[in-house]
């Protein structure tokens, strides 16, 4: 029995890194944050929760949330949850963003319609206008996406530049 009180106790100081002998260090909104409202430095402070109200995806670094986008309400003092975060939106559904297919010694670049909307690095689907091939493709930048399909139907008024 104590064996294996010693191996939990272990285990979740190797899986929660925060966890103190008080409790777990965690960082939580200083104020009401709106849906959608994108969270800075002086929205946050660090705060103690008892290792009985533990559970995973806790926001333990103030690198997980600063500069993220809310999902939902966040509660001042109230414990955040990673799903509870978002990147802020770069390409929004419906607008009109500039695709990249990058192929050693050619990069390709063509418009296509956003069916989804993300944030840097999340994956949405584009539709090409002119074949109305739909393609994932991953946010780079506002309004930037990168094809990561091994196709990419282009129209024909696609630049074609050289990678130099």
């Amino acid at each position: 029995m104590i064996l294996r009180a010693f191996l939990f106790v272990t285990a979740l100081l190797m899986a929660y890194p925060a966890f103190a002998a008080d409790g777990m260090h965690v960082i939580v909104p200083s104020r009401d944050i709106a849906r959608g409202e994108v969270i800075g430095d002086s929205d946050l402070v660090g705060g103690t929760i008892p290792a009985s109200t533990v559970f995973t995806g806790i926001v333990t670094s103030i690198d997980q949330i600063k500069g993220m986008e809310a999902r939902r309400m966040l509660r001042a003092h109230q414990i955040v949850r990673a799903d509870d975060l978002r990147h802020p939106v770069l390409v929004q559904k419906g607008s009109i963003v500039t695709m990249t297919f990058e192929a050693p010694g050619i990069v390709l670049t063509a418009s296509g319609r956003a069916m989804s909307e993300g944030g840097i690095g999340d994956t949405v689907t584009i539709q090409n206008p002119a074949s109305f091939r739909q393609i994932q493709a991953v946010v780079t930048g506002p309004g930037a996406v990168r094809a990561t399909g091994a196709t990419l139907s282009v129209p024909s008024t696609t630049h074609v530049a050289s990678a130099h």
